[in-house]
């Protein structure tokens, strides 16, 4: 199994290995990359499988579904992200976001198995937002470790949100509710559960204001904070080939998917392991 680096900050590649059969080191090998660069692309995965793929997924912990969207009916663990050559509508998984942040114990990791992917155009970005966080001045990490955010996912899920409002002509199911509006605090600094590592634990896609603080007060700070968090020397940017399977850390990243093909196909499966509620770092 050999792992390369695709930057310095986030990131690596991973080849020669065969999913379906590997044995419990490489399974702890390829975890432990996970938590150390935050996104990895196992290369060659063609025969994987959905069936592989479920079973994979069981290795690294408990599948949990995905709130809001519509999942396969005979694989109720297993989100078809598909997006025909014909589309226009909104991609799913586009601009920058961490995996249901809303949630109380937002996922640990996050699957996705690339089936049929354009030739070009279609990749997706990654930011590290330990870096992020390290990265800052001593003093306002000290003041961020005192703040709290509020996440929710009804602007993109909630009714006349984005997936709401672009719902025609989508092939992918999204089920847009009034639950969405549902708040959840989180810190606003975590320490990785596994690691001890802090992290920035906020994303533009999910979180709405600082807790106890007005949106507009929130506003130059939140601000300020994503753009420092999505900074180049922070990110990395992965091109997909099918069979690809990549695996990324919630708890330490944002991601973007990129929706710059049209006219191309692109069908990928994800699948979603349980984390616990995020912790802060109190340095």
């Amino acid at each position: 199994m050999q792992i390369t680096p695709v930057t310095a900050a986030i990131g690596v590649d991973i080849t020669d290995v065969d999913l379906a059969s590997a044995d419990v080191v490489q399974v702890a090998a390829i975890r432990s990359a996970v938590v150390r660069h935050h996104v990895v692309m196992i290369r060659g995965q063609q025969h994987l499988g959905l069936d592989g793929l479920e079973a994979f997924t069981r290795r690294l912990g408990t599948p949990i579904d995905t709130p809001y969207v519509q999942p396969m009916n005979d694989r109720p663990d297993v989100v078809r992200v598909v997006k025909e050559a014909d589309e226009r509508a909104l991609n799913f998984g586009g601009g920058w976001h961490t995996d249901l942040s809303y949630l109380a114990a937002p996922p640990s990791f996050t699957l996705l198995w690339a089936l049929d992917v354009p030739t070009y155009g279609g990749d997706t970005m990654w930011s590290n937002q330990s870096a992020a966080y390290e990265s800052l001045s001593s003093g306002l990490q000290e003041c961020l470790q005192g703040l709290r955010a509020v996440h929710s996912a009804g602007l993109p899920y909630g009714p006349g949100g984005a997936y709401d409002a672009t719902q025609k002509g989508r092939t992918m199911t999204i089920l847009p509710s009034a639950e969405a509006f549902a708040e959840q605090e989180h810190p606003v600094v975590v320490a990785h559960p596994e690691t001890g590592r802090p992290a920035l634990f906020l994303n533009s896609g999910y979180v709405t204001r600082f807790a106890g603080w007005a949106a507009h007060e929130s506003k130059g700070l939140m601000s300020q904070l994503m753009a420092h968090s999505l900074r180049d020397t922070n990110t990395c940017r992965m091109r997909w080939a099918n069979g690809t399977l990549a695996i990324w850390d919630n708890r330490a990243t944002q991601h973007n998917a990129l929706n710059d093909y049209a006219g191309f196909r692109r069908e990928l499966f994800r699948t979603t392991v349980a984390g616990t509620p995020p912790v802060a770092y109190t340095g």
